[in-house]
């Protein structure tokens, strides 16, 4: 099994980069939307906490539906391909964003935000200046739950016509090629871990930081 794998890497390496490049793209743009729409989300939940059991309540229904039936249900609307694959990824990726974020912000020290307002910040320098660097390092790590998670998910994307590593493994199981399985598994996987060392090395960094100036 080892060698057919090493075999397929080797004789079809462009058609795995191809794949590779096509599961970044399709993945780092539903990672890139999740982002933003979910740090967004969650500010507003942290400032106005009247919203929160309706957004966090609607992230986490959605977040219960599995994928392939999520996948289904926007082909009617979206078609199948790559915009199907990142709508659905990025609504999958929203719950660690949005919550990491209230969690980050939410469990700054209350009287850090009265020294700043009794210093003349107003709310919106005090979210910016304080609450959001302060909560960057809880922030960064649901950002890195939701990168692994989105990597790994997007090889379901193959089965409504979206490209990305996915494709070997749909091509692998429809064909009993096990190579081929494994071969996109495991590229999936290292791009999880590779993605997921990258970002911890990131908050190491920041907490690191952090400390020497405190």
């Amino acid at each position: 099994m080892l060698e057919e794998i090493l075999s397929l890497y080797t004789e079809r390496g462009d058609f795995f980069l191809q794949l590779t490049l096509q599961h970044l793209r399709i993945s780092g743009t539903a990672i890139a939307i999740a982002a933003v729409i979910g740090l967004v989300l969650g500010v507003i939940v942290s400032e106005h906490p009247r919203v929160s059991p309706i957004v966090l309540g609607t992230t986490n229904v959605i977040y219960t539906i599995p994928s392939i039936a999520l996948l289904g249900f926007l082909i009617p609307f979206t078609g199948i391909g790559n915009t199907t694959a990142i709508i659905a990824l990025t609504v999958y990726a929203l719950l660690p964003m949005v919550r990491n974020t209230v969690t980050g912000i939410t469990g700054i020290s209350p009287a850090v935000i009265e020294a700043a307002r009794g210093m003349g910040s107003t709310d919106f320098q005090i979210l910016y200046r304080i609450k959001l660097p302060l909560a960057l390092p809880v922030i960064l790590t649901g950002f890195r739950n939701m990168v692994v998670m989105t990597i790994a998910l997007t090889g379901i994307a193959s089965f409504i016509g979206a490209g990305g590593l996915g494709v070997a493994i749909y091509r692998g199981i429809t064909t009993s090629n096990m190579a081929m399985t494994v071969a996109g598994s495991i590229l999936i996987a290292l791009l999880a871990l590779i993605l997921d060392f990258g970002i911890g090395l990131i908050v190491k960094i920041i907490n690191r930081k952090r400390r020497l100036i405190a």
